[in-house]
């Protein structure tokens, strides 16, 4: 699942740093642990990824990535921030920060990132 925050019309990205997507831009997210929620595990990979706290908001959408080894269902949460501090990369994160919607197309990000961004009204354009 991944937190999708939105913050003085600026989206929080973070760099994945290994797994799929190494390299790559993508929303704060990750999996969920056993006996947890999911509002409590988009709080916590946020936390984990970026030091911000937030508070898990609505669904915002779901995808399938599948490649010869994975089949990831994600699931993306409106985030709300409760502080409007830096990020601070963490866990497997190479780089957190805030990108200007209007340029968040432009980044090298995750597969199909954009597309639904965008089909999900956070981003205007997808080129």
């Amino acid at each position: 699942m991944g937190a999708v925050v939105v913050d003085d019309d600026s989206l929080l990205l973070v760099r994945r740093g290994e797994g799929p997507g190494a390299g790559e831009w993508s929303v704060p997210g990750g999996r969920v642990e056993c006996g947890e929620s999911l509002a409590e595990a988009v709080v916590r990979e946020l936390r984990e990824e970026t030091g911000l706290e937030g508070v898990c908001g609505e669904l915002i959408g779901w995808v399938e990535r599948i490649d010869e080894s994975h089949h990831f269902v994600i699931l993306d949460f409106e985030v709300t921030l409760l502080d409007t501090r830096d990020p601070a990369a963490g866990d497997d994160a190479a780089e957190a920060c805030w990108i200007p919607v209007s340029e968040v197309a432009e980044q090298r990000l995750v597969e199909g990132l954009a597309e639904f961004l965008h089909e999900h009204g956070v981003i205007d354009t997808i080129t």
